[in-house]
């Protein structure tokens, strides 16, 4: 009796079976970045606004987490920028760098004098001119704003800026050593 295709008949169709190694092969983790308090695409709350400039809020910086590094990182920065600014270069509302690579989130209301920061990580000056987290603020009538908050990987233990330096001159630092970045974006506007 003949098989009916013949390819088999000369042992060309081999067996469809996956490798063993490729059934129980890891997934890495996407790396990615979330807050408890603030979801992506949403409103930010009064906590996350500014207390100055018109503004009434809380200036609380919230908590998050993060996970998936990529293999290599040494370290992270953290960044949050408003690209909607009316300056002509964004706003950068805060600026954390040098957090060790063991750590897997910063807790909520990092005082400007950086208490509550993993040990050697350093909070550099805003456009408000100061370190530490700075609030939304946006002028009234805007649009709302776009707030990025930005996780950096990065290849190195430690970028070597001292704490008194400009938003700029970090962001130079992170994106010559960086491997990854994952990041949310939350909105606010004000009408009065």
């Amino acid at each position: 009796m003949k098989p009916r295709n013949p390819l088999l008949a000369l042992g060309l169709i081999a067996s469809l079976t996956l490798p063993t190694t490729a059934l129980h092969a890891k997934t890495t983790p996407p790396f990615t970045l979330h807050s408890q308090e603030i979801k992506a695409g949403a409103t930010l709350s009064e906590e996350q606004v500014f207390n100055g400039f018109g503004c009434h809020g809380k200036n609380r910086s919230p908590t998050l987490q993060w996970q998936g590094a990529p293999k290599g990182t040494q370290s992270y920065a953290l960044t949050v920028y408003d690209p909607d600014a009316p300056t002509g270069s964004g706003w950068w509302h805060w600026v954390v760098f040098n957090i060790p690579a063991t750590s897997q989130g910063l807790p909520a209301a990092i005082p400007t004098d950086g208490k509550g920061l993993p040990p050697g990580a350093v909070q550099s000056l805003t456009d408000f001119g100061q370190p530490g987290f700075g609030g939304a603020c946006p002028p009234v009538g805007d649009k709302p704003h776009r707030y990025r908050f930005t996780l950096h990987a990065l290849k190195v233990a430690k970028l070597d800026l001292p704490a008194s330096s400009m938003p700029a001159l970090v962001g130079f630092m992170i994106h010559a050593n960086q491997l990854a970045e994952t990041s949310f974006t939350a909105y606010y506007g004000r009408q009065k």
